[in-house]
């Protein structure tokens, strides 16, 4: 008897090292949950490792010279992503924006854990919500389809350490009136018959933005580690999202307002109230009006923006809402100007495509036409007979190495 008692007495000591161990392991194991910190209500962190974080980020779309949108970096053998993090890390890059995954996901994981595991880089995970794929946002068969697609990637992706985000949609919002700025518009026979055309968008943005909030409850469910974003245009509409989107975690949006934010930042907190990401920011080099590239002026315009950011931040004097941003972009891209004609994609091209008055150094071009699509990158580009494209840092670049480095 006394050895039977003996006997059960370490199987059950075993089976309790044994769980305990299974325990740590698997707590060691998970992901370190990233989660917003709110201050006396209206100011924000970012809390990542149990310690603040502010993104300092760059959108990431590195297409070669001659190549398209349809190039897939992450299944690119030559593997650009570990020549450019080197330069981005030294820079002082510690997130980078992608607007969707790669094809593959085995491609996607080893990529990511690249730019993680050597680098330090961590990803914001993006997804375009259909904006391509001739988009109906109150169609429901449409919305399903979508919300499978984003589900699959979250729970791709999820466990993956250098996830920092997920961010849904990419300036959706632009397709919700019939304007010549909007784009892949979409309606309904219901919409249709409202006569106010503020009517008509304001029914669709409740259909869009209550679309986003019923996906950000479910990755909520799938992954509780990781917050969401909602990447709008602008403040556009947002009295609408702040009503039918209460599920988002952050606000992120893009800024092209020339050399300041303006009041951007005041009134994000006053209609939204919930950390606010620059979702996209910054200046072409190419001056429309001189008709020669200008890497001063895009230095220049950055580096004001960037101090709006960070006046910002909770350790600022400002709202205290901002959590970081994204520079747009590393690289040029070729292939913007006429993305139907093949034969420029190999062409640096300095033709403008439209016009923004906020950037006023060359808003005199010929019928203020002076923004160059193919000249935003704080690295150039220069076509090598071999490998990758050689990547010429900008002045921007450095810029940003200074006030991120220090």
């Amino acid at each position: 008897m006394k050895k039977i008692i003996i006997l059960t007495g370490l199987i059950i000591l075993v089976l309790a090292i044994t769980a305990g161990l299974i325990f740590l392991f698997s707590k060691l194991g998970a992901p370190q949950k990233v989660y917003i910190k709110t201050i006396d209500g209206n100011r924000f962190q970012l809390i990542v490792k149990n310690r603040p974080y502010i993104i300092k980020g760059m959108i990431y779309s590195p297409v070669p010279i001659g190549e398209n949108h349809t190039y897939d970096f992450w299944s690119d053998s030559r593997k650009p992503h570990m020549l450019d993090a080197k330069l981005m890390k030294a820079a002082g890059v510690n997130t980078i924006r992608v607007y969707q995954p790669g094809k593959y996901t085995k491609n996607t994981k080893e990529t990511m854990r690249d730019l993680y595991n050597i680098f330090g880089i961590r990803i914001a995970m993006g997804h375009w919500l259909g904006f391509w794929d001739n988009p109906n946002y109150a169609d429901p068969a449409f919305r399903k389809n979508v919300k499978k697609d984003v589900l699959a990637m979250v729970r791709a992706y999820k466990d993956e350490k250098g996830i920092l985000l997920w961010i849904l949609g990419n300036e959706n919002n632009v397709s919700f009136s019939f304007s010549p700025q909007s784009a892949n518009l979409w309606t309904t026979d219901e919409i249709e018959k409202l006569s106010d055309p503020f009517l008509k968008r304001q029914a669709r943005a409740r259909f869009y933005y209550s679309f986003v909030n019923e996906i950000a409850k479910e990755i909520h469910k799938v992954d509780p580690n990781h917050p969401v974003a909602l990447a709008n245009a602008e403040l556009t509409d947002i009295d609408v999202a702040r009503e039918a989107a209460p599920d988002i975690d952050i606000l992120g949006c893009s800024i092209y307002r020339g050399k300041s934010f303006g009041s951007f930042f005041r009134e994000a907190s006053a209609k939204f109230n919930k950390p606010v990401l620059i979702a996209e920011f910054g200046c072409d080099r190419y001056d429309a009006f001189l008709e020669k590239e200008d890497q001063a002026i895009q230095a220049e315009f950055i580096e004001a923006e960037l101090k709006e950011v960070q006046k910002n931040t909770f350790t600022g004097n400002g709202s205290g809402n901002s959590i970081g941003c994204f520079v747009f972009e590393w690289t040029d891209e070729w292939w913007k100007f006429n993305e139907d004609d093949a034969e420029r994609w190999g062409i640096h091209d300095t033709i403008p495509s439209w016009s923004n008055g906020a950037y006023y150094f060359d808003i005199k071009a010929p019928q203020n036409l002076n923004i160059n699509e193919e000249w935003w990158g704080v690295c150039s580009l220069e076509k090598k007979k071999a490998g990758l494209d050689e990547r010429i840092p900008t002045q921007a670049y450095f810029k940003l190495k200074e006030m991120w480095k220090r």
